[in-house]
């Protein structure tokens, strides 16, 4: 376990693209935690920040991802990509469906417009978005709820992408693939509803306060994830396993529980 600076502040960034996120909720649930900690919720990072769009959006549009199979390189976006990121960020409240960014790069021109005052260790800065990330590995980019680091990234679009559903939905879609209509859709949806995350769900505020946990860990005391599945810190896998840890009444498991006292002090 590394040692860090104390953790005084932490910054929450709302994003608008989720009707269903309470910010306010999730930074209530801190303050209950770690008492000494000072919370406060912001605006969408970008337009808190003030982003020059014209310097940014070339930035975003160059962290889009067109194969997963192969790293990003360093291409120039197209300007139809530039002119679309420049509309996201004139209106944060659009959800970017069907993109996927590399998670490290977003993180980077985040990072890039910290203000200096609020650039270190013992300031947090959290950061919502509707942006769907991914992390290269394995000989390919893998879907991420939450990007640990300086800024932290958690992705409400990550939540319904990221975690497998339940073994089940996939083999439901596979046998009536052929057939697949959107009401076929929607009947599946149904049948399974409730045991995974969709979007807009009512269920997301709750979830996202256990995500919101791994973030503060990581930065003060380096450890992020469990293995526990009844810690609110456990790197779930599954939508079913994302239900357990952070829906089913758990918190901290013993150990998480004693570090999270470490930050009290």
């Amino acid at each position: 376990m590394r040692s860090y600076a104390r953790l005084r502040k932490l910054h929450l960034y709302a994003d608008p693209s989720s009707k269903t996120l309470n910010p306010e909720e999730i930074a209530e649930y801190l303050r209950e935690k770690l008492p000494a900690l000072e919370v406060d919720v912001r605006q969408e990072f970008f337009t808190y920040h003030a982003a020059d769009f014209e310097h940014v959006a070339p930035l975003l549009a160059a962290a889009r991802i067109r194969n997963p199979l192969k790293r990003l390189d360093n291409r120039q976006p197209l300007y139809g990509e530039v002119e679309y990121e420049k509309s996201l960020l004139k209106n944060p409240s659009k959800r970017p469906l069907g993109i996927l960014y590399d998670g490290f790069m977003i993180q980077a021109i985040c990072h890039s417009l910290l203000k200096r005052e609020e650039n270190n260790l013992s300031e947090a800065h959290i950061i919502f978005t509707g942006r769907l990330l991914a992390t290269y590995g394995e000989d390919r980019y893998h879907i991420r709820v939450i990007i640990c680091g300086y800024p932290s990234l958690i992705s409400t679009t990550g939540i319904v992408e990221g975690p497998a559903k339940p073994r089940e939905f996939y083999i439901a879609t596979t046998h009536t693939a052929a057939q697949l209509t959107p009401l076929i859709w929607e009947e599946m949806k149904q049948q399974m509803r409730g045991r995974f995350i969709e979007y807009d769900d009512e269920r997301l505020t709750e979830v996202m306060k256990g995500y919101v946990l791994q973030a503060v860990f990581y930065q003060a005391l380096g450890e992020a994830f469990c293995d526990n599945k009844h810690c609110r810190l456990y790197n779930s896998h599954w939508q079913e396993e994302v239900l357990e840890a952070q829906l089913a009444g758990h918190e901290l498991c013993n150990k998480h529980r004693k570090m999270l006292e470490l930050l009290q002090v």
